[in-house]
């Protein structure tokens, strides 16, 4: 992975150049960054350009030996660690090493859901356990075997437990010339013991711009689209990514029939609806809520008197003016809070035909609220 191939992060990738030119590399860093900003490719690309053969001034060569084992992530000197579903508590990393290399070649920028297809994850829940721990102490324990330095890049952290703490010594106390990159999405989850052994490196969301010029570019979206899709991922190329992949547009009839349905409360046709959505399968499930939420979100900055904010287009912006006369911002807010919520559940596995249900009657009483509302005023 080489700098050029990240979308923006000029600053970061420059602050990460200086510090190998100028011998300041700090043996256990924290890459904290949200979701989809390229913090993973980040440390991988920096990882290649600290063992480039060949550096370049503002990246590595790309064609020695190390970089093009790099390219593959099969460097003896590069080790992974990240969460990952266990059938046996002897699992490690290394037993799904094959899955992790097909993940990141395919996309650098994977969520935990991408990297959850990838497994036969079943109902588990994703951890780092104490056998990885113990595997990660042994790969460290080496000198690099070609490179200056050997790397390992630990992915989530926040799904280590308390057996974390049986890496304290190695982070603390290093083999010489060894580099433990973590990288994070929330701070809070990290334990604090290793929290406070790495130096921190925060990376911002990708702003607006840089998805969109790199949809234009990359894939060949035209701008219209191109703009929706930056706008409704919040800085998250991987939101944006699935948005590309699976449509962001087929969604938009879907979500105002169901609001429709709910505002004049037919409750045969609710139940037919629920049952539509219940089979569109758990990615379509959550991409359909994630847009909803945005949508939505575009009605409030209309409610609000900043319509000039509004990216949304021509036809979909003509009927969220519409749904505005009929919902105040209080309705809006009450139904994004209840999309949230069915969005992190269906994250979590719950039974998607009586969670369309439960939020669908949530929204028929916040709608009808408004109704009576309006009807005493």
């Amino acid at each position: 992975m080489q700098f050029k191939q990240i979308v923006g992060q000029d600053a970061v990738k420059q602050r990460l150049i200086n510090s190998v030119n100028e011998n300041r590399v700090s043996h256990a860093q924290l890459f904290l960054g949200p979701g989809g900003s390229g913090s993973l490719p980040l440390a991988v690309a920096y990882a290649q350009y600290l063992s480039c053969e060949d550096k370049q001034v503002d990246d590595s060569c790309g064609e020695c030996s190390s970089c093009r084992k790099y390219q593959k992530l099969m460097h003896p000197d590069l080790h992974f660690s990240y969460p990952f579903f266990a059938k046996h508590k002897d699992d490690t990393a290394l037993t799904f090493i094959e899955q992790w290399r097909d993940a990141f070649i395919a996309n650098p920028y994977l969520s935990l859901d991408t990297w959850r297809g990838y497994l036969d994850a079943e109902n588990k829940q994703a951890n780092i356990n104490i056998a990885e721990c113990h595997q990660i102490i042994k790969k460290l324990s080496f000198k690099p075997f070609e490179s200056t330095y050997k790397v390992l890049i630990l992915w989530l952290p926040e799904y280590l437990d308390k057996s974390g703490n049986a890496l304290l010594k190695i982070i603390e106390e290093p083999q010489p010339n060894t580099l433990f990159v973590l990288v994070a999405q929330n701070q809070d989850l990290i334990l604090n013991t290793i929290l406070s052994r790495t130096q921190l490196i925060k990376i911002p969301a990708l702003s607006y711009s840089d998805i969109k010029d790199h949809l234009i570019e990359k894939y060949n979206q035209t701008e219209p689209a191109a703009a929706e899709i930056a706008y409704l991922c919040n800085g998250n190329l991987s939101d944006a990514l699935t948005m590309l992949q699976e449509g962001s547009n087929g969604f938009h009839g879907q979500f105002v029939q169901w609001l429709r349905l709910c505002f004049a409360n037919k409750g045969i046709e609710v139940m037919a609806f629920v049952d539509q959505l219940s089979k569109m399968g758990r990615e379509n499930q959550k991409n359909f809520l994630r847009y909803g939420i945005s949508f939505l979100r575009e009605c409030c900055l209309i409610l609000s008197g900043a319509g000039s904010l509004v990216h949304l287009p021509a036809q979909e912006l003509e009927t969220a003016q519409k749904i505005t006369n009929v919902m105040n911002i209080s309705q809006a807010e009450g139904i994004i809070s209840e999309l949230e919520k069915a969005h992190y559940h269906i994250e979590r596995n719950a039974n998607p035909k009586i969670l369309f249900l439960d939020v669908s009657l949530l929204i028929i009483k916040l709608l009808n609220l408004s109704i009576r509302q309006r009807a005493e005023t």
